[in-house]
Parts: C-alpha cells; structure tokens; sequence
C-alpha cells in the first residue's frame, strides 16, 4: 500500500504560494482538520456534495454546520487564504439510482464504491471547470474509510478529467483525533453515520444489538 500521507508532504514541499484546491467536504468535523493542515499551504475552496444524504433536513443541517465552521475560521483569520465554499446539487436520487441493487451491501462494501465514485467524479468535473490546481477529499480522514480505494478512485477520476488528485490520508499523524478535538473546539454538529438511509438502517442495528449485549450481561 503507498504512504499517501508521505507523498502528501512531498506535493506540499513543492507547493507554490496560492496554489489552488478544491477540496471535497462530507461534513464539518472531518473538514476541521483537513482545513486547518491544509489551509497553510493551499487556498482553498470548500466543495459540499453529498446526494448520499438521503434525508434532505439531515443534509441541511450538514451544509449549515459546514459553512458556519467557514465562516469562524475565516473570521478568526487562522488561514492564510480565506476558505471559499460551493454547494454542488443535492440530488439523492442520483445516488439512489447508482446503488440500485447494491442497497444491503454492508458498510465499506460496494456501495460505498459506487457512492465514492460519484462524489469525487463531480468534484474532478467542477476542479476542471473552476481551474482549480488540485481536487482531494476529507473522506480518508475517517477510520472505517479505504484510503488506498478513495485515491485509486481520485487518481481515475482526475485522468478522466485531466485534472490533479491530491493524494491524501488524512487519519494519519493522529488527524483523526485531531478532528474530535476541533469538533468539540467549535461545538460541531457530529454524526454516527455516513448520510444514507442505508448506512443509518446499519448504525441504528448496531446501536440496538449492542443494547441487546448490554441487557444480557
């Protein structure tokens, strides 16, 4: 497996001032620390499309978190580019279409492919409208996420596109935990699960299995 997180720094080491990046956010925590490593190095433009949120006031609430935590970075002038945003279309029914036949593929599995797929080929499409340098995602910074998969698929969809990836593994370097601790910095809004009805109907078995395991002890 490559270290993404090395050739990460190699690409920064060699980064020209106001180089430019679009960067895919699927929410507000995970973006905390992906905005705070890289807005020393890029200006950044955040990008928020997620048709996967298949509840559209769960993805209301997540665009709101996401543009607030913007504007108190952008206020608190910790960056040293101002942080941009665009909203991509909110279109849920093209995720649903997408993983059609794949709905009880467990989490990680196929449907999370296709769902990747979509989201970082729209984000290569708008980097190569916009002009931007680089296009990446926050989406390695979780832990239950395939790093090695979201950049193969970046890697493709930047080919596609004729557009650089910013390869990425941004758990690394304890970032993860990093992003807990500007959650709870910045009081965000965190959710326990990724956004689609699916992976909710999972999160919400977990919680009552373990319910269950608690009961029986």
């Amino acid at each position: 497996m490559d270290n993404y997180q090395k050739r990460l720094e190699e690409i920064i080491n060699a980064t020209e001032e106001g180089t430019t990046l679009l960067l895919h956010s699927c929410c507000a925590p995970c973006s905390s620390y992906c905005l705070e490593y890289l807005s020393s190095h890029f200006a950044i433009t955040i990008y928020y499309y997620n048709p996967n949120i298949t509840e559209e006031k769960e993805y209301r609430k997540r665009v709101e978190e996401i543009q607030r935590l913007i504007r108190v970075l952008n206020e608190k002038q910790e960056t040293k580019y101002k942080i941009a945003f665009l909203e991509g279309a909110y279109e849920p029914q093209k995720f649903l279409e997408a993983v059609k036949g794949y709905e009880d593929c467990q989490e990680g599995g196929d449907r999370c492919r296709i769902c990747f797929a979509l989201r970082l080929e729209s984000a290569a499409k708008v980097c190569r409208e916009g002009g931007f340098d680089f296009f990446t995602t926050t989406l390695t910074i979780s832990p239950l996420k395939n790093a090695e998969l979201l950049n193969d698929i970046g890697k493709q969809c930047g080919l596609t596109h004729e557009v650089k990836f910013l390869p990425s593994d941004f758990k690394k370097k304890n970032g993860y935990k990093r992003s807990i601790e500007l959650s709870r910095e910045y009081d965000l809004y965190r959710q326990d699960y990724c956004g689609c009805a699916f992976s909710k109907a999972e999160r919400i078995r977990q919680k009552e299995n373990k319910l269950v395991d608690n009961n029986a002890l």
